[in-house]
């Protein structure tokens, strides 16, 4: 702008034309520079996005810095962004990214008291609640009914709903919607279970209990009268009858949840809720393995238990007298150094080998090869060259 002020009338023409294009390529370059920045500060953009917004912007600054006819000092940049890290570098990016990461998983655990796969769950449940509770036509009275349900303290009694003031004291109380407790009885999110004297508390449901979590969740879809709840749930069911009166009773009866609401509604779990958790399993798992009993000592093994004399003492302890006519004893704990060869015969098998060969069933699928006179018997499978398989008698 400032040449084309200085200019001639012989060059206007094109100094105006190389001012156009400088322009457009150098707003081109904001533009892309705005981009990254924007980019460089949301943590779940890829990399790949932010290279591709650094290159376009270098790119568009040489292209109006070479128009301009001026230094192309942004080819520097581009060297910049094409120059590959060192492992060094990668490491110390890798570590600045795991502790931003850190210091942000730090931050939302302790505005929500959640972790990460938690977190994700509520966003799913109230994007959940606000298809579902606009669809229920309540009013903040069914949720009030539901929540005196929820204490346990919500009983029938002579056609009437009250709330006891302590639990299991079924006479006065604060007084519930009549009409209200029936109609989400009707609609099943309200079972009655009798107590004593002809009193039916009344309690949750499991589509209940999901229908007041998500209620809480989205309490706009809630409406503001029962007039218009009505109208809602009439607005809702016209089409599916002709006749008015049919209309009319549908649209008083309160809808069930649809189905499979109940399954995909999963409540999160907080990390409080989570470390309580894990302490009462770790009670329950030492419970069952057989864990500590108050005012019983735990048994200790006797000094000197683990030596070799008293291993050998307990197990010669614990072999018969005598062994079974026909089978061998090996003994368990000796060693290959203490192992001794025992007498060989002239054909090189021990005679107790021998013995033990013999006495041993013979199986169907096989025929044993007779020794003829003179050959060497077979040796037994297992046994090592020159050791004799060691018996005990």
């Amino acid at each position: 702008m400032n040449a084309v002020c200085r200019s001639r009338s012989g060059n206007a023409a094109r100094l105006e034309q190389v001012m156009h294009v400088t322009h457009r390529e150098a707003r081109e370059a904001e533009g892309y520079a705005a981009r990254a920045q924007q980019w460089a500060a949301d943590p779940e953009m890829p990399d790949s996005a932010l290279n591709y917004c650094a290159r376009g912007a270098v790119d568009h600054a040489v292209r109006a810095q070479a128009a301009a006819g001026v230094e192309v000092t942004a080819a520097a940049l581009r060297t910049a962004l094409e120059r590959k890290l060192t492992p060094q570098e990668h490491a110390e990016r890798e570590s600045q990214r795991r502790r931003e990461e850190a210091e942000q998983e730090a931050a939302e655990r302790a505005a929500t008291g959640m972790d990460s796969e938690n977190r994700h769950l509520a966003a799913t449940n109230v994007y959940l609640a606000q298809g579902i509770v606009p669809a229920l036509g309540w009013t903040a009275g069914h949720v009030r009914v539901l929540e005196a349900a929820e204490t346990g303290r919500l009983y029938w009694l002579d056609g009437k709903a009250r709330k006891a003031a302590e639990h299991g004291v079924w006479s006065g109380g604060r007084r519930i919607s009549r009409e209200r407790a029936q109609d989400l009885r009707a609609a099943g999110f309200l079972v009655a279970v009798d107590a004593a004297d002809g009193v039916s508390v009344l309690a949750l449901t499991p589509m209940g209990q999901v229908a007041l979590e998500l209620a809480r969740l989205c309490p706009a879809g809630l409406h503001e009268s029962d007039k218009a709840a009505y109208e809602a749930r009439y607005a809702r069911v016209a089409k599916r009858y002709k006749r008015m009166d049919d209309k009319k009773a549908a649209a008083r009866r309160l809808p069930a949840l649809a189905g499979g609401t109940v399954c995909r509604y999963r409540r999160p779990v907080t990390l409080v809720e989570q470390e309580a958790r894990a302490v009462r399993e770790a009670a329950e798992q030492w419970e069952d393995e057989g864990g500590y009993c108050p005012g019983v000592e735990t048994p200790r093994p006797a000094p000197g238990a683990h030596t070799a004399p008293a291993r050998a003492a307990a197990v010669t302890a614990n072999l018969p007298a005598q062994a079974p006519q026909g089978q061998a004893l090996r003994w368990p704990f000796a060693s290959d150094a203490d192992r001794k060869p025992q007498a060989q015969n002239a054909a090189g098998v021990s005679p107790a080998r021998d013995e033990a060969t013999s006495a041993q069933p013979r199986s169907r699928g096989r025929q044993r090869t007779r020794v003829t006179a003179g050959a060497a018997p077979r040796r037994t499978r297992g046994a090592s060259a020159g050791w004799g398989q060691e018996t005990l008698f």
